[in-house]
Parts: C-alpha cells; structure tokens; sequence
C-alpha cells in the first residue's frame, strides 16, 4: 500500500491497485471459469454449487478488509460490485442452461439486475452521477437469492439431502425475488436525485 493519496481522492482512500481486497477479488474473478468448468467439464453439480455458495456467503470479506486494513479504493468501489454482478449472471445463466432452475426464475432475476444495473451504469457514465450505497434490503434480497441459487443447483445433485436445498431455494429464493424488485423501485428516487445533481454540478 503506498502513502501518498492523491489531492483529488477522497480521505481514506488509496491509490493503488494493488490492495488486499482488491486482489481477493480478482481472484474471485479467476475462479469464474473453475465454476463453469466444475458444471459443465467435470461435471459436477455439487462441487459447482458449494464453490457458488462459499463465494456467495464470503462476498463480504473484501469490503471488510478494505475498511479493516484502510485499503478502501475507489476502484475497489467498481471493481467488487461488477465481479460480485458477473458471478451472479453467469451463475444464473449457466444454472439455467444447465437445466437445474426454473427458466422463469432465472429470467425474472436476470430481467432485474439488467434494469437495475443498467439504469445505474447509465446513470453513472453518461449524466455523473455519485455512486450511492446498497440499502440494507439490497443487501438482504442479495443475500437471500445468492442462497437460492446454488440451491437449486444442489437440489439437482445426488447429495442425499437435495429435496431439503430445494424447499430451501424456493423459501428463500421467493422472497428474496421479490425484495428484489421492491428495492430495484426504491432506487428509482435515488438514481433521479443523482441524475439532477450530476447535471448541476
């Protein structure tokens, strides 16, 4: 970690890349094509779904250890979320392809993160706006369906619990479906906030 900080950067932050947080990340990046290869190569559909599973409840740990440690970067602020967005798309799609999940689930969650990411995305890159927050319900309904969804996948595996993932993936996947879009239309304000103040800016 270096020390000098950049006039422009905001207090906390630093300037480098090369983080701890950010290269567990990046190794959660590299593991993207382990998870397909476990799927489809192997296949596995219980080892896929342990992998998506621990990555899923271990997706705080890099945030934790940016405040931790004092390695909070603005980069780390981008870098994470669209890793964590590409697991969780990939994740679905390959589930479904795999024909392990409901194609109309998978749909429904993917039309969301495509709404709501793109929405953002756009936001940010064409009127300026500041990045906000996750809300504690995001975060929730994140959680809830990054259970679901190795859920199902374990459901379809020969692990002889799998009629128990399966009435777990549905209980928390529902729920966590719907806090979904309820949050997705509770960031519309937000985002047209941020719009409105990028433009005066």
């Amino acid at each position: 970690m270096t020390d000098n900080v950049d006039a422009a950067e905001k207090p906390g932050e630093v300037d480098t890349l090369w983080t701890v947080p950010n290269l567990i990340t990046l190794v959660r990046l590299l593991l993207l094509p382990v998870f397909v290869w476990l799927l489809f190569a192997l296949p596995s559909r219980q080892a896929a779904a342990w992998m998506l599973g621990c990555l899923g409840l271990t997706d705080w740990v890099d945030g934790y250890l940016a405040r931790r440690l004092g390695q909070t970067s603005e980069f780390g602020k981008k870098f994470d979320p669209t890793v964590d967005r590409l697991w969780f798309v990939v994740g679905v799609v390959a589930i479904m392809i795999n024909g392990s999940m409901p194609i109309w689930f998978g749909i429904a969650v993917l039309a969301r993160e495509v709404l709501v990411g793109g929405a953002v995305a756009t936001a940010t890159l064409v009127f300026a706006m500041e990045r906000f927050d996750v809300t504690w319900w995001g975060k929730t309904a994140t959680f809830m369906l990054m259970f679901a969804v190795p859920g199902f996948l374990m459901a379809e595996s020969t692990i002889g619990i799998a009629h128990g993932f399966e009435v777990a993936a549905w209980a928390f996947g529902i729920p966590g479906l719907i806090l979904s879009y309820y949050t997705g239309a509770a960031y519309i304000p937000m985002i047209r906030d941020g719009i409105r103040a990028g433009r005066n800016r």
